[in-house]
């Protein structure tokens, strides 16, 4: 990707636009350099830790209603990707396959969710899971509204959701449901990263309900279920 000029706002918040030829005409990040909260960027490792991850209901490649209910209590991975993307998101997913398969503990899942609603069915979304051999019980591929998808994406993920446009990141969540942070699916060594948070973060035994940081936003009501 191609880094474009870094363009200051009065509000000191920073646009940082990515350019290339991969799933889309361009990936955007919002930075500011303050706690990490709701719809802000993830953190790069594990020092720092989000607010708990907002309610959300989709529905996965069975073609079943997913409430985000069903993660209480367990460490997952959440990403973005599309399945008729020309660009890296096949390798993202076999990153994410590679991940699974090293990290077998019951207690790991994998939520990727789809930024092309329209064409990503869950029929599709089925069969593009078979091409990843991918345990139903362990990673799920969610589908449904755009709008739901982007608010999904930006307020729990942290990670920019459009059609077409999304982040190559996996970003981790703990079983009290807080985002501890992210790195990139495709780079070898944020790879190896990612796998360090995720073991670190399953060695947390407490799952006592979490209380969001001081200064945090207030996770929204849960998002409708889609049709």
């Amino acid at each position: 990707m191609i880094r474009v000029p870094r363009v200051f706002l009065p509000t000191t918040v920073l646009l940082v636009a990515l350019v290339g030829a991969g799933c889309g005409p361009r990936e955007v990040a919002i930075q500011r350099p303050v706690e990490v909260q709701v719809g802000k960027p993830v953190p790069e490792g594990p020092g720092l830790v989000s607010v708990v991850e907002s309610p959300f209901r989709l529905v996965d490649q069975r073609g079943k209603e997913f409430d985000s209910a069903r993660l209480a209590g367990k460490v997952w991975m959440g990403s973005i990707f599309f399945a008729n993307c020309p660009g890296p998101c096949f390798r993202e997913n076999q990153a994410v396959a590679e991940i699974l398969a090293e990290i077998e503990d019951p207690d790991f899942l994998a939520v990727s969710l789809t930024c092309d609603p329209e064409n990503d069915t869950p029929a599709v979304l089925l069969r593009y899971a078979e091409r990843f051999a991918a345990d139903t019980d362990r990673w799920t591929f969610l589908t449904g509204d755009i709008d739901v998808l982007r608010r999904v994406g930006q307020k729990t993920f942290g990670l920019t959701v459009e059609v077409g446009v999304h982040s190559e990141r996996g970003v981790v969540f703990d079983r009290q449901g807080r985002l501890r942070g992210g790195h990139h699916l495709l780079d070898p060594l944020e790879l190896a990263k990612l796998k360090k948070l995720i073991r670190t973060v399953l060695a947390e035994k407490d799952a006592a309900p979490a209380v969001p940081a001081a200064g945090a936003a207030v996770s929204p009501p849960p998002v409708g279920a889609t049709p």
